[in-house]
């Protein structure tokens, strides 16, 4: 994956003002277009738009610098049809307008070319098992939120607050496979969402893809298929955001696993304040 991820990088060097065709890429490259953007964007930390954007408006800014001939000629050069759609993008990457970088020189805001390495000292083992599952009912309730990294969401937590402390027991009755117990439910995630983004986040437990559900409940569907269970014991969110992020920059470039498209499954084994231990479900295919 590591080599794949690089790969891309060097195509968007090749031609910065050409659309980067994903799909294709990635089927040239024996992968999906999903897992290509999920990786690109855990480990760059930012989707695969926004560093073909910065990319293409650092070496503009170089060209306007060296004394290119017109605003015109770089705009067009970087796949822009109007001086002022150009102008926005530069605006938007470098906190002034090209006419100023032109004239001043700067300040501007740089986007080195990424290279993408797997390192291998240091490594801590990840307690993971591969499990098939059929079909899913992920049962709940269920509610927007944005997509946050680092420390609690407070979206997610006003949302379980608002919701009555018998709900979770008649949750509990309604849950008839595994996972078991109530679960932590993300969906409609896009494989290179940035931080902010929208998702789908629902509060419920597993249900058999054929069982009765309560017409005032929400339901994601998860397809049948594999699944890799992480296991994460620790400072909480610390040490499961920890383990989110290594599944990404560990587990999955030296594993013969790719991600699928579905939805990911938190279950708490163990929570307070300060401390759990939970697994994470994430829906793979071989690689």
């Amino acid at each position: 994956m590591i080599g794949t991820l690089n790969a891309l990088v060097e195509l968007v060097e090749r031609d910065p003002a050409a659309p980067i065709d994903a799909a294709r890429f990635a089927r040239e490259h024996a992968t999906t277009e999903y897992h290509v953007r999920r990786m690109f964007s855990a480990l760059a930390g930012m989707p695969l738009s926004e560093y073909v954007r910065r990319r293409r408006m650092t070496l503009a800014a170089a060209d306007l610098v060296r004394g290119a001939p017109s605003l015109l000629d770089v705009a067009v050069r970087y796949g822009y049809g109007s001086v002022e759609a150009f102008g926005r993008a530069f605006r938007a990457v470098h906190g002034t307008g090209p006419a100023e970088a032109r004239r001043s020189g700067g300040p501007l805001s740089t986007q080195p070319m990424l290279r993408f390495r797997l390192s291998v000292e240091g490594g801590t083992p990840m307690d993971v098992t591969i499990t098939d599952r059929p079909a899913l009912a992920l049962v709940g309730h269920a509610a927007e939120v944005p997509l946050i990294h680092r420390g609690v969401n407070p979206h997610i937590q006003a949302h379980i607050a608002s919701l009555p402390s018998e709900e979770h027991a008649r949750l509990k009755g309604l849950n008839d496979t595994d996972p078991a117990g109530i679960l932590a439910v993300m969906a409609d995630i896009q494989p290179d969402a940035p931080e902010g983004s929208p998702l789908t986040y629902l509060h419920g437990v597993a249900m058999h893809a054929g069982s009765a559900v309560p017409d005032d409940l929400d339901v994601v569907r998860a397809e049948a298929g594999t699944w890799a269970v992480f296991r994460s014991s620790g400072p909480f969110p610390e040490a499961l955001q920890q383990m989110m992020a290594a599944t990404a920059t560990d587990w999955f470039p030296s594993n013969p696993w790719r991600l699928r498209p579905g939805p990911s499954i938190l279950r708490y084994l163990e929570l307070t304040e300060s401390h759990a231990t939970c697994q994470y479900w994430l829906p793979i295919e071989a690689a």
